[in-house]
């Protein structure tokens, strides 16, 4: 629309405000601007003076002379003004002024009756525009026909419904925007309050804080229970990011800390519908109030001031007043409410922060700059976190616990025993007193000249046991004891000492025979007994004795 209306869009206005149109529907129905429909009347002096619109005979209105005080009408001029239609009630023919596309009329004025029929069948605004698009080449907008259909069909919203809760049952909860905090430096700070009302008392609690995010949301609604002495079944909020991961009025996914929040405390959390906020109307006027009532003009030192003031506020202004729904004392209300309340837990949430975490190639995930283990089948993986001041919890994709740490130092790595497979854990991060230990089952050789390389080699014969052990992969203990035998006769007690003996063929030494031994005899006592029992059979025997042949 052009900054300046043309003569017949202004005489349009001036006669359509004098049958008593409002501004604000002259311009609803023109498609003008609010703003140019009130330029129009005060360059008329529509809204000064008061005049009488007389109808021609095609039905243009015909714009009279306000008479001057004390001048008498006559004639068809003293005729009666003309009542202001009804508001469901469209002008046509010579009620209606007729104008020209560009002085801004409605481009559904020449398809109603098509309109009225779609509307008699009970079609949707939008089927009537896409039909008039498609079938009557409208090139219109779809809120034109949408306008259209809603004045003809004579549609009023029907009267919002108030809910009013039982004591104890809920509570809203919202923020808003808070007063200035100017410092001793002199920067300027916004603050946020935020204000938990029950909504059968209306007794409210309000802190203020720096920043609008989860935690402060937490530590808003925990002290208002404190505050109360008592937690409602239900707390209903807006669709809030720092409360809602995904809005869905059926089925909200909040955040996990939230719900932790609401099993410590036995609490539903009630998102109201999106884009609704007239759902959560409580919160959202005791929001307008504190600003309006408390805040409006204040700036404080500091934060701790602007909460000490809004406690003081709600004990002698907000508690005390004549609710103007309720019609009571918030306070007296409230000791009705007060016993209906769910008793507090035996201490306050431990808040914690939480994030995803993806698991590094070493078995680690970083949080708060500083690493923590996990079992080694969730390398790769992505996991929570969840950390306060104290402990570091890491819990799988359905938020199961899977390890806690100690909460380390940045930097620093907390590394729990199970989690390091067996097979990464290296021989040389044994201690000396456990690979003796091993060694010793090898052979006592072994132990001993094991034993004696330690004391010669220090730290660094860590090493070598660990290559001990190694050559039992090749050899046999009974090999490796007589190596480390006769490299501790010849003073080695290097690594490749033992494997040079090791190489080496065995010689099988020469026996000799022991002159002296406890259970072997003499040779003198086996020569007695040659002598005794071998000797004298050897001697030939007397004639006689011998047997005679046949020959003689």
């Amino acid at each position: 629309m052009a900054n300046h209306l043309k003569m017949e869009m202004r005489e349009t206005i001036l006669s359509l405000h004098r049958r008593g149109w409002s501004k604000r529907r002259i311009a609803r129905e023109l498609g003008v601007d609010r703003s140019a429909v009130r330029r129009a009347l005060e360059v008329s002096g529509g809204t000064q003076e008061q005049a009488y619109a007389v109808t021609g005979d095609q039905g243009d209105p015909v714009v009279s002379k306000p008479p001057t005080p004390g001048e008498v009408l006559t004639g068809s001029a003293a005729a009666e003004p003309s009542k202001p239609p009804t508001p469901a009630k469209v002008l046509t023919g010579a009620e209606c002024p007729q104008t020209s596309p560009k002085s801004g009329r409605s481009k559904c004025a020449g398809y109603r009756a098509f309109i009225e029929k779609g509307i008699e069948a009970e079609l949707t605004a939008q089927r009537i525009y896409q039909d008039l698009r498609d079938e009557h080449g409208f090139t219109g907008a779809y809120d034109s026909v949408r306008r259209m259909v809603k004045r003809l069909s004579g549609q009023q919203p029907l009267p919002f419904r108030r809910i009013e809760r039982a004591p104890g049952f809920e509570a809203q909860a919202d923020f808003g925007k808070g007063a200035p905090i100017i410092g001793t430096d002199g920067n300027r700070h916004r603050s946020h309050v935020v204000r938990v009302c029950l909504s059968f008392s209306r007794k409210a609690y309000s802190e203020a804080f720096l920043a609008e995010n989860t935690e402060n949301w937490l530590r808003g609604w925990e002290n208002a229970f404190w505050h109360w002495g008592g937690v409602p079944q239900t707390l209903q909020i807006d669709n809030t990011t720092c409360a809602v991961r995904r809005a869905d009025f059926y089925d909200p996914e909040l955040h996990p800390i939230i719900n932790a929040f609401c099993k410590h405390y036995g609490i539903v959390l009630l998102p109201i519908k999106v884009r609704t906020p007239r759902h959560n109307g409580k919160a959202e006027r005791n929001i307008d109030y504190v600003k309006d009532n408390a805040l409006k003009g204040r700036t404080f030192p500091s934060l701790q001031a602007e909460n000490e003031f809004l406690q003081r506020w709600e004990r002698t202004v907000a508690d005390v007043r004549i609710h103007g729904t309720t019609k009571q004392q918030v306070q007296q209300r409230f000791e009705i409410e007060k016993p209906l309340l769910q008793p507090l837990p035996k201490e306050r949430f431990v808040f914690f922060h939480e994030a995803k975490r993806s698991v590094h190639r070493d078995g680690h995930v970083e949080v708060a700059k500083a690493y923590y283990s996990v079992p080694p089948e969730y390398v790769g993986h992505t996991v929570w976190a969840r950390w306060d001041g104290h402990v570091v919890r890491i819990l799988n994709t359905q938020f199961v616990e899977i390890r806690m740490h100690a909460r380390a130092l940045p930097g620093q790595y907390s590394t729990a025993d199970a989690d390091i497979s067996s097979k990464k854990i290296a021989l040389v991060e044994s201690s000396a007193d456990a690979l003796l230990q091993r060694i010793r089952l090898i052979g006592p050789q072994a132990a001993r000249w094991a034993e004696t390389m330690l004391k010669e080699r220090a730290i660094i014969g860590v090493r070598v046991l660990v290559g001990l052990l190694a050559l039992r992969q090749k050899h046999s203990a009974l090999a490796i004891d007589a190596a480390c035998a006769r490299a501790c006769t010849l003073g080695g007690y290097r690594l490749r000492d033992i494997r040079a003996q090791l190489e080496q063929p065995v010689e099988q030494g020469q026996f000799q025979f022991m002159e002296d031994h406890p259970i072997i005899r003499g040779m003198d006592d086996y020569g007695r007994l040659v002598k005794s029992h071998f000797v004298a059979s050897w001697e030939e025997p007397p004639a006689a004795a011998l047997p005679q042949t046949a020959n003689g």
